[in-house]
Parts: C-alpha cells; sequence; structure tokens
C-alpha cells in the first residue's frame, strides 16, 4: 500500500491543532511537527540544537552559535521540544505503526551554525566531526525518549539536508560573504552521514534523508545508509542510480504536491508524473506501489493552514490511487 506523508514543517504556533490535522490527514504515516513561526527556536536548527548531546548553543546576533554555554535560547528550544513532546503523547501515544521524526543532517548543521570565534562549523574538519559526534548521541537519547512514549510505534527518523549539494560544491559563503568555504568531498561527507546513520539504526529506527535541492547525490545518500531518500521530483533527472538504488530496496519519496499555495491542484497529475518516472526504467505499478511514499515537495510553514490541509489530503490521495 502506498502512503503519504508531510516533509515536517507546518503553518502556524499551535502544536496540537498541526499535530490533530496531520493524524487526520496522513494518518497512516504521521510525523511529528515543526512549527517555525513560533520563532527561531522552533525552526528545523534551533530543534535540532535541542537533541544535541554534550555541545551547547545560543543564539548570536548573527544566528546559533556553540561553545558559548546553554544560553536561554537554547533552553527555549529545548522546552518547547520536551512540550511538544508531551502533547504528542497526550493526542497519540497509544498509535501504532510509522512515526517520523525530523532533524537537521550535520553537513547542513554545519554550514548554518558558527564556532565559539565566528564563522561557520563548516570551516574546520574538527567541529564538523564534532558536530555530528553530537548529534549522534543525542538522537540516541530522543529515540529512546521518543520510543518511551510511543511504544507501538515504528519510528522513522528523516535527517534534513537542504544543503547538502552547497556544501559539497563549495557554495557556502564565508562570514565577510566574499568568498566560500572549501567544498566537503565525498569521503568526509559519507563518514558525517554514517555516524548519524548509524545512531539511528543503532537505536532501532528507520534512517531516512531529505534533501529539495537539485542534483542530490544519490548514490552518496545509499552509501551511507538511508534506507529511503525523500526528494522534490520537480528537480531530479531520471538517471538510472534512481533505479538502482530503488532495487537495492531504497524507497523514494516523490515530492510532488506544491508547498506553496497553488490553484487546480487534484492528485492526477502528481499521480502521472510519479508513474512517468518509474515507467521511464521499466517499472510498473505493481513493482512500487507497496514502497511508494508521497510528499509535499517541501515543508509547509510558508503555506496557508488551508493549503497545508489541502497539500496533505492530496498526497494522500494520490498514495491511494497506487
Amino acid at each position: 500500500m502506498a502512503l503519504a506523508t508531510g516533509i515536517g514543517s507546518m503553518p502556524g504556533t499551535d502544536f496540537a491543532e498541526s499535530l490533530r490535522l496531520v493524524l487526520g490527514e496522513v494518518g497512516d504515516f504521521p510525523f511529528l511537527p515543526e512549527l517555525p513561526g513560533r520563532g527561531v527556536h522552533a525552526g528545523m536548527i534551533g530543534r535540532t540544537l535541542a537533541v544535541l548531546d554534550g555541545l551547547d548553543a545560543d543564539l548570536q546576533p548573527d544566528g546559533w552559535r556553540v561553545g558559548v554555554g546553554a544560553g536561554s535560547d537554547l533552553r527555549r528550544a529545548r522546552s518547547l521540544l520536551a512540550q511538544d513532546l508531551d502533547s504528542a503523547e497526550e493526542l497519540a501515544g497509544t498509535h501504532q505503526g510509522l512515526l517520523k521524526l525530523q532533524v537537521t543532517g550535520p553537513l547542513t548543521l554545519a554550514a548554518t551554525v558558527e564556532r565559539p570565534r565566528g564563522d561557520k562549523m563548516l570551516a574546520d574538519h574538527g567541529a564538523r566531526r564534532e558536530i555530528a559526534e553530537s548529534l549522534a548521541e543525542g538522537l540516541r537519547a530522543h529515540i529512546a525518549d521518543v520510543r518511551r512514549r510511543f511504544a507501538g510505534a515504528d519510528l522513522v527518523v528523516q535527517v534534513d539536508e537542504p544543503s547538502i549539494v552547497a556544501v559539497m560544491t563549495g557554495g557556502i559563503p564565508t562570514a565577510s560573504g566574499f568568498s566560500r568555504h572549501r567544498s566537503v568531498h565525498p569521503p568526509e561527507t559519507d563518514e558525517l552521514l554514517r555516524i548519524v546513520v548509524d545512531a539511528v539504526t543503532g537505536a532501532g529506527a528507520r534512517a531516512a534523508v531529505h534533501s529539495c535541492a537539485p542534483d542530490v547525490p544519490v548514490a552518496l545518500l545509499v552509501g551511507a545508509g538511508f534506507s529511503a531518500i525523500s526528494f522534490d521530483l520537480s528537480l531530479v533527472r531520471p538517471d538510472d542510480v534512481w533505479a538502482e538504488s530503488f532495487e537495492q530496496g531504497v524507497d523514494l519519496w516523490f515530492g510532488v504536491i506544491p508547498s506553496a499555495d497553488s490553484m487546480g491542484v487534484t492528485d492526477l497529475e502528481p499521480a502521472r508524473r510519479i508513474e512517468t518516472f518509474f515507467g521511464h526504467f521499466g517499472f510498473d505499478e505493481e513493482s512500487y506501489a507497496d514502497r511508494l511514499v508521497v510528499t509535499p515537495t517541501c515543508g509547509l510553514a510558508g503555506a496557508s493552514p488551508g493549503w497545508a490541509a489541502k497539500a496533505l489530503a492530496t498526497a494522500q490521495s494520490v498514495a491511494a490511487r497506487r
């Protein structure tokens, strides 16, 4: 049976209301929503910094910075995460089946978070590894906490890496803006991702990766151990590496529903695009229907509440056609 889910972010500031919507629209594969409308403490970076173990951060004028102690902003991020988990347990603690969590991946974290003396952690090899190891250790505890709250859930951890292509191609600007950080080569990229994937799978969860960037490094992500790749279908070419990965057992999550308010969207065109993609490789519907996951193209934080609901409902409708 094909499934539908969301990427993670949702509009609004009411976590309980958002989770009810998620459970109502994509109840076979729900996710714990992120609500960046509540502030940077609840955004993808602040949320993930709240999970890290042994690496404190604080919010500075230029953004999040590590190594300056756990400031009030990090305490706020941790408090929000704990409150949301309490609320989720109250609303859906008896949920049986798939349940998805989201964290920012080590490459995007390194490209976003600053070192104690300024500039991104991306600038230093040791700092890049440190943040990956801190995320891995924090995820072990986070997954254990969520598993305790949702004993019947089959946990999936989605690692968000929107900056992975820019990191690997030297596209991240330095603090001055006049230069670019050196690219992180594939062997190190693989190593950093494996640290996180091994922590997730070692804790008994499934590791998926999401990137809505063009030219996603599919082979590298598969080699790092991810069991599913979530992507924006409009940004990828039907290269053979997709078919090879699928045949190796890696599931493909198709981002085919617009993440911003749109007119005239039905389930027909997204379903046709998925069929065309698989058909390019000679796969018929029977070969992929039970492994298909349909999603919006990216997070829904920028959408209206009405469109967020419609986007999830349409994704579910596309999945139901398979």
